[in-house]
């Protein structure tokens, strides 16, 4: 009865093994494979962040387009030397001054403060590109962590269902040597329940296999996809050297810069302020019938006389920020650099973990595996495969989560310059 379920679960795990690719390859043949550089294209390209970012640039260049402008007229009513005590008192004919007016006045900032609203406008645009090209950088990034999620999966399933053959001769073996006489039903359980528990380690993976794929259609859209054969994650685009030396090119720093503009063009904006503004109004007034109509004329200017206590404050304030921004910006700046030296020494860590794996950890567990198998089929005691086999089993997961990290450091390490930047 044992042997008959056993087998029943060998079977379905089989049809599990099998279904699953005969999916992938259902995939493979309606398109293309997928390139980690095709899909982070395909993902940009649809992105709504990206969207969101290019019209906060829209409306920041249509903002920029009206700074400078002169504000609109204003136009005036009015009734001057209109008498309120008698004689004559509330009446538009009893004095011949009373006049109906109507203008026009028109506000004139300096020079300074419209050259200054400019220049505001213009550094609100760089950081709204800025912005859009930080937003860029993160999308592409998360895109590639998502088609590095399923093909760091895929890993883990390749290694471990190459193993699954040799399941199923261990049990085969244990229950040979049990109708032979020469075994123990204890081996004979003890292999099954080995084979039993790599099954569920890939129903495990499989099922882990299709969240990657959800987290990476969020990207690309419900379609099927079979990934190609991943970039050579052991050589970055660029050198280390090239990264360290252009911080300030990367994209988390484009937005300080930005900053930066911005509170200058705020400092100079504060420092117009002690320009006098113009103001010219002009109005036509009418009077009782017989007497002549007039027209006045005015020009006022204003007078920034008592700066100390207004315009100088402000400008003290503008300064004492962009002082600030200065200090954050070269705060980043070193936690940047301190950053992309971290993960290009990481990076390369796990380039010489992965080797040592590549070289010699896996060699000599598969070596230990096949030849503790090969003893227990000559006579010897089972317990030792089954050791073997479960430290193989993890060093193989141990290996395909190196080389996830390993994959995922490469992205955040490609991604840090601008496309046009990078060599």
């Amino acid at each position: 009865m044992l042997s008959i379920h056993f087998a029943r679960h060998l079977m379905v795990a089989g049809l599990a093994t099998l279904l699953w690719g005969a999916v992938a390859a259902a995939a493979h043949a309606a398109e293309p494979p997928l390139t980690l550089k095709a899909a982070v294209q395909q993902g940009v390209a649809r992105a709504p962040q990206l969207e969101a970012r290019a019209a906060d640039t829209a409306a920041a260049r249509e903002e920029a387009a009206r700074a400078g402008q002169l504000p609109d007229p204003t136009l005036t009513f009015g009734l001057s030397n209109f008498p309120v005590t008698n004689p004559g008192a509330f009446s538009l004919r009893s004095d011949g001054m009373t006049a109906r007016t109507v203008g026009v006045m028109q506000t004139i900032p300096s020079r300074a403060a419209r050259d200054a609203e400019r220049g505001l406008a213009a550094a609100q645009i760089d950081a709204a590109e800025a912005d859009r090209t930080a937003t860029t950088q993160t999308v592409q990034e998360r895109i590639a962590d998502a088609w590095i999620d399923v093909w760091a999966t895929q890993q883990k399933r390749t290694v471990l269902a190459t193993l699954r053959s040799e399941s199923v001769l261990a049990v085969q073996v244990t229950q040979a040597r049990l109708r032979g006489g020469e075994g123990n039903a204890t081996d004979a359980l003890a292999a099954r329940a080995e084979a039993a528990t790599l099954d569920n380690r890939l129903e495990a993976i499989d099922a882990d296999l299709v969240a990657a794929q959800a987290g990476l259609q969020r990207w690309l859209g419900p379609s099927a996809f079979d990934l190609a054969e991943a970039p050579d994650f052991g050589q970055l685009p660029v050198t280390a050297d090239h990264l360290e030396e252009r911080i300030d090119q990367q994209v988390p720093m484009q937005a300080w810069q930005a900053r930066e503009q911005v509170a200058q063009a705020a400092l100079e904006r504060a420092r117009a302020a002690k320009h006098p503004d113009w103001s010219v109004t002009a109005s036509y007034g009418r009077r009782a019938p017989g007497l002549s109509d007039m027209v006045m004329l005015e020009v006022g200017v204003s007078l920034p006389l008592f700066t100390r206590n207004r315009q100088d404050r402000g400008i003290s304030a503008r300064q004492a920020q962009w002082d600030a921004v200065q200090a954050d910006h070269e705060d980043a700046r070193r936690a940047q650099r301190e950053a992309v030296t971290r993960a290009v020494a990481t990076w390369q860590g796990w380039n010489q973990q992965i080797q040592r794996y590549q070289d010699t950890l896996l060699p000599l567990d598969r070596d230990r595996a096949t030849t503790a198998l090969a003893g227990y089929r000559s006579g010897g005691m089972l317990q030792p495969w089954l050791d073997a086999r479960r430290d193989e089993i993890e060093l193989r997961l141990s290996y395909a989560d190196a080389l996830a990290a390993r994959a995922r450091l490469w992205a955040s390490l490609a991604y840090l310059l601008p496309s046009e930047v990078t060599p």
